[in-house]
């Protein structure tokens, strides 16, 4: 499976406000880092969880033992773009920490249990970002 072309077929689709082949367009965000190695934008697109004035992001990379690009990406620089539904606009990225990690990871795991599973595979604690709007 090429995630690659796959994730430049779901960007073409989003943007284009068409359908996308087996994703709900309002269950997912473009987010756009700035790759830490090459200074290039990088968009990719993932769901999301909507928290009121912000989207929380999980860097679970199906259980994968290492994280996500994007995660990296924007720990070194945590500017990043969204694009939610028709709407683009700067966003600061933030990885929860502490007591309100383990707040809110549980209840992702609650709500999207196979966050649980990823979890189960990896030894690593998978992220989870807020993306609040500038």
């Amino acid at each position: 499976m090429d995630f690659k072309e796959i994730n430049r077929a779901t960007i073409a689709q989003f943007r284009a406000c068409g359908e996308i082949e087996g994703m709900q367009r309002d269950k997912l965000v473009l987010l756009t880092t700035t790759g830490r190695a090459t200074g290039r934008a990088h968009t990719t697109p993932m769901m999301f969880h909507d928290d009121g004035d912000r989207l929380l992001v999980i860097a679970s990379n199906l259980g994968a033992p290492e994280h996500p690009d994007w995660y990296r990406n924007l720990v070194a620089d945590p500017e990043v773009t969204v694009e939610i539904g028709d709407e683009t606009y700067p966003a600061l990225a933030a990885p929860f920490e502490g007591e309100e990690y383990d707040r809110v990871w549980t209840m992702l795991k609650q709500v999207y249990p196979f966050f649980a599973e990823h979890e189960s595979k990896t030894d690593r604690t998978i992220p989870v970002v807020a993306l609040t709007r500038r």
